[in-house]
């Protein structure tokens, strides 16, 4: 499949849900947007990252409910089905990596790689969802997929060296 451009600067500035689901205009990098767009969220989680886990969650769940409503109105009006500059699915994805996770630059960085590996990958079944669910919904849930995997990894290498946590 050919690499699809990215929409007018303009277009995507103009309209806050545009602006939204498209990271804050990171996912009109003309390259790697997945990864720009992942690159947003680390601010985001170092700001909420020292709340209780409960605060934290409730607020990576509203990124997670906005997200079929921003990612389904960005396709509709690009006329593409998640299109590559759409990346608040990867801010919300990243989010599910680093519930719970240890504090600490190294955390940070080990949960990016793995949520963009698994991002990436597209193991099973984050390929079906990626492939056969469609409009907003279907965006996130591939991402959302990788993040808990991601999640699941993060978890388990904290266990494997737990004197770094």
């Amino acid at each position: 499949m050919a690499r699809l451009p990215p929409p007018p600067a303009r277009q995507v500035l103009g309209d806050p849900r545009l602006l939204l689901a498209f990271g804050f205009g990171s996912g009109l990098a003309p390259w790697a947007p997945g990864t720009f767009g992942t690159a947003v969220a680390v601010p985001l989680y170092l700001l909420i990252a020292p709340l209780p886990l409960a605060a934290y969650l409730a607020l990576a769940a509203l990124v997670i409910l906005a997200g079929p409503y921003l990612c389904g109105h960005a396709a509709r009006r690009l006329g593409v089905h998640d299109h590559p500059g759409i990346v608040w699915d990867e801010i919300a994805g990243f989010l599910v990596t680093m519930a719970a996770a240890p504090a600490g630059w190294p955390w940070v960085v080990a949960g990016f790689l793995l949520f963009r590996l698994f991002d990436i990958w597209k193991p099973w079944p984050i390929h079906l969802a990626d492939r056969y669910v469609q409009g907003g919904f279907g965006i996130m849930l591939d991402d959302l997929i990788a993040g808990a995997y991601a999640w699941l990894a993060l978890q388990a290498l904290q266990r494997l060296v737990p004197w770094y946590a």
